[in-house]
């Protein structure tokens, strides 16, 4: 049986597994950034990682064995993927508000579902996104270039973590994959965490708070989506993963207190119908799951 269980899963349409999903990805996000004043992000990455890894593997207990060398390889990639996006992903969260943050890091899986549509017309979705990131830069104040970039290269690692976890899912049965690829992204930055993050780690918040974050932003929203795909057309899930950007700016809203001004509100709403636009037009693509 998965993380969650199957009674569970019929008490709870597929749409709002979906939204419990996204949710809970964004709100542990801003849980994991109201920690960056005392905490280096790096050290809630390894803990938000680790933690997955640890629930996940007790649940799941991946096969290992009989594995041949092409699965390691794309399982590692998966893995290698996961980390850089989680990390990039969290730089960007401390020099920028959460909303703006994962508005243009959507802009990664939005191009790739382009990508795979050979329609000219479809790049005026892309079109529409890059009014949007412009818009960004106009408003000033909130952004930072560096900001900026991190979000960006997180946004490109979450479209290599969508094409290779098409290929771990057909070589890895349910979550070994996931499991196996999230124990490779823990330990590129458990060398951190055993040197420069060793102090924070002895203080037990923290350890309590980067558990709920890897709770919270992994294990909850991987189940959820489990469960909703089994039911749900991918192209209903690609337009509800649409709304990852709202929910980032309600997290920082309410976790945070990170106000958005009308511009940024009108940027966020361009990349969202934009990635909707780009999900009912172009063919079908390996569903993204949250960084």
């Amino acid at each position: 049986m998965g993380p969650m269980s199957t009674s569970t899963a019929r008490l709870l349409s597929p749409i709002w597994l979906v939204l419990i999903g996204i949710l809970s990805v964004q709100f542990g996000a801003g849980i994991a950034k109201s920690l960056f004043d005392e905490v280096a992000p790096t050290t809630i990455v390894w803990l938000r990682l680790t933690a997955s890894v640890v629930v996940l593997a007790a649940v799941t207990r991946p096969r290992l064995r009989g594995r041949s060398r092409a699965d390691w390889l794309v399982v590692v990639g998966f893995g290698l993927s996961l980390g850089v996006m989680n990390w990039a992903i969290y730089q960007s969260f401390q020099r920028i508000p959460l909303g703006i943050a994962v508005t243009i890091e959507f802009v990664g899986p939005l191009t790739l579902a382009v990508l795979g549509s050979r329609r000219l017309r479809d790049l005026a979705w892309v079109g529409l996104a890059a009014v949007g990131v412009v818009l960004l830069g106009f408003d000033g104040g909130d952004v930072t270039l560096a900001g900026a970039l991190f979000a960006l290269l997180a946004g490109a690692a979450w479209a290599s973590y969508i094409l290779l976890s098409a290929q771990t899912g057909a070589r890895w049965e349910g979550f070994d994959g996931l499991v196996v690829a999230s124990l490779v992204a823990a330990l590129m930055f458990t060398p951190y965490a055993a040197t420069a993050g060793r102090g924070d780690l002895a203080q037990t918040h923290v350890l309590l708070l980067g558990c709920a974050v890897g709770l919270l932003s992994s294990v909850v929203p991987y189940s959820c989506e489990l469960v909703a795909l089994r039911s749900l057309k991918p192209a209903v899930f690609g337009i509800l993963m649409s709304l990852e950007p709202a929910a980032a700016a309600l997290a920082g809203i309410v976790v945070l207190g990170e106000l958005l001004g009308p511009l940024q509100w009108l940027a966020m709403a361009c990349v969202v119908l934009a990635s909707v636009g780009a999900t009912r037009t172009a063919p079908p693509l390996p569903a993204p799951v949250p960084d």
